[in-house]
């Protein structure tokens, strides 16, 4: 399974309220600005995703003809998923599988943030995208996360992808826009994703092939209780089975 699907799970189940009224059309249109912004200011090719909704707003730039796109620069299009395939596709393999995973570990970073800081901060990856030759070349992703204005979940993903300049060693790195601050996230923030003391032990155990029975008669809890965890295991994780919770785990070296 693709870890998008298990992005999808996370980023489009959030508690973002049924509180839809409440997620403005005027903000909205103040982040397609930005969006649109990005693109004419940098010539960048800028996605605004609303995964409240699963709808997102492309903008391109001139770069965008770099990547072989035919669309006039300045123009709008709407896409009815907050995955753009058209810009992934290009994308080398290798890469896009690290984007997801640092994605998820930016996400979770962002979330940990108190709400008011949130906006300090964004994702910037170094990737290898195809050119309008079908070339790699290397191209600077930035991600942003815009929480919503009326609950405690994260509402806009604004992606921004530009040519690739010299500018840290890493492939990924999180920058503190107020301060300037890098810091790379890697095993010891995954670690942060699942409590150790039991969400860790339990992912283990079924690692092993375990029962939520006899996982419960082995710690001296109840089902229920193994139940909670097993669900609060694929919530964090963001993936729909226990097999695929094992293997994102280990991919980000929580087990």
């Amino acid at each position: 399974m693709n870890i998008v699907d298990e992005l999808n799970s996370r980023f489009l189940t959030q508690d973002l309220v049924s509180q839809q009224d409440g997620l403005s059309a005027a903000e909205l249109e103040k982040y397609k600005a930005i969006a649109s912004g990005y693109a004419e200011m940098e010539n960048a090719v800028a996605v605004l995703s609303d995964m409240h909704a699963n709808i997102s707003y492309v903008y391109y730039g001139h770069f965008s003809q770099t990547l072989g796109w035919k669309q006039v620069p300045g123009t709008e299009d709407r896409i009815d998923s907050i995955w753009e395939e058209v810009i992934l596709k290009q994308i080398h393999p290798d890469d896009l599988h690290e984007k997801y995973l640092q994605e998820l570990r930016f996400f979770h970073f962002v979330r940990r943030q108190p709400k008011m800081k949130r906006a300090d901060f964004y994702l910037a990856s170094k990737l290898r995208m195809k050119d309008g030759a079908g070339n790699y070349q290397f191209v600077l992703h930035r991600l942003f996360y815009v929480s919503s204005p009326v609950a405690n979940g994260l509402w806009l993903a604004l992606c921004v992808y530009t040519p690739w300049f010299s500018m840290f060693a890493g492939k990924s790195v999180v920058v503190n826009s107020v301060t300037g601050e890098e810091m790379e996230l890697g095993r010891r923030d995954d670690s942060q994703i699942l409590s150790y003391r039991r969400e860790t032990q339990i992912l283990r155990l079924i690692a092993k092939g375990m029962m939520s029975k006899d996982i419960a008669i082995l710690l001296s809890i109840s089902i229920h209780t193994v139940s909670r965890h097993r669900q609060e295991i694929l919530r964090k994780l963001q993936v729909k089975s226990s097999i695929e919770a094992c293997r994102v785990a280990k991919e980000l070296g929580i087990m």
